[in-house]
């Protein structure tokens, strides 16, 4: 009982550091390290979809793809971001959009940026670009979960006070004003990283278990779909508001993030009709 006890006033601690290693002026921080994990194992699990799907090199043409995806994924990303917070960026927006390696990332410029990349390659590929975002899809998903860990050690990313036995210890220098008292709060990155885990679970699954009623894009559509609805919750809980509010009623993530999940689900049913009509007997 004791032991018991003690777990549940545990919570989960504060990184000692971003930064993995320094090396004069160079250095390497958890929050570069995980996205480029998550890159890697994205590109990997595509690659495994593609073969899995019949495509002859699908792993050389994941790998490939990156040379499109990546770049404009990053610039997507970060310009968004720049956009979201325009008053810290409004004197320099130009340099801000290209200093990637700062950090402030968005995740939606992302998926807009990549998904242009992704374009790109399939038409000089000669590749359908809906079956390749597919297969993509799975990947993707799992590669955020992955780079979610690196707001853990920047200590951001986190959600209103809490006592649960999994919050995570904020130091000082990082609570928000007015929550200063406080000393744990929600692991919102961690909350994210699950359900992306669970979202790319629940696609590879569909993928193999209802291929012959799916059609080319639908495994995208519902990536889009339930990670927008995950993210929707999930922000809910967040103290810092990442974006202004539209037309003063929501926040413009909250906004994007439920246009996304509805728009995804009406495009799903409109393209199965048959879906819930009643079978004959």
């Amino acid at each position: 009982m004791v032991a018991v006890s003690t777990l549940l006033l545990v919570s989960l601690p504060s990184p000692l550091s971003p930064v993995v290693f320094e090396i004069g002026p160079l250095a390497l921080s958890y929050y570069g390290l995980f996205i480029a994990l998550g890159i890697v194992v994205a590109t990997w699990l595509t690659g495994w979809e593609l073969v899995r799907r019949g495509y002859n090199g699908g792993y050389s043409l994941a790998v490939e793809a990156l040379l499109f995806v990546v770049p404009l994924g990053l610039l997507g990303s970060r310009a968004s971001y720049v956009v979201a917070n325009y008053d810290l960026y409004a004197n320099n927006p130009i340099p801000a959009v290209l200093e990637i390696w700062v950090g402030g990332l968005e995740l939606y410029g992302a998926l807009a940026g990549g998904f242009l990349g992704m374009l790109i390659f399939c038409w000089y590929r000669g590749i359908n670009p809906l079956a390749f975002a597919d297969a993509a899809a799975p990947g993707i998903v799992l590669g955020q979960a992955i780079g979610r860990w690196g707001d853990y050690f920047n200590q951001e990313l986190f959600g209103t006070p809490s006592q649960l036995p999994w919050a995570i210890r904020i130091s000082p220098e990082n609570r928000p004003a007015g929550f200063t008292d406080a000393t744990s709060f929600h692991p919102t990155f961690l909350y994210e990283a699950l359900w992306d885990v669970l979202v790319c679970l629940a696609l590879l699954w569909l993928a193999r278990h209802a291929a012959k009623r799916l059609k080319n894009g639908d495994v995208f559509l519902l990536y889009v779909g339930l990670y927008s609805v995950g993210h929707f919750l999930i922000q809910t809980l967040r103290l810092d508001p990442p974006s202004p509010l539209i037309a003063g009623l929501i926040r413009g993530d909250l906004f994007v993030s439920g246009s996304l999940a509805l728009g995804c689900a009406l495009i799903l049913l409109l393209r199965h009709p048959g879906l819930f009509r009643e079978h004959p007997k």
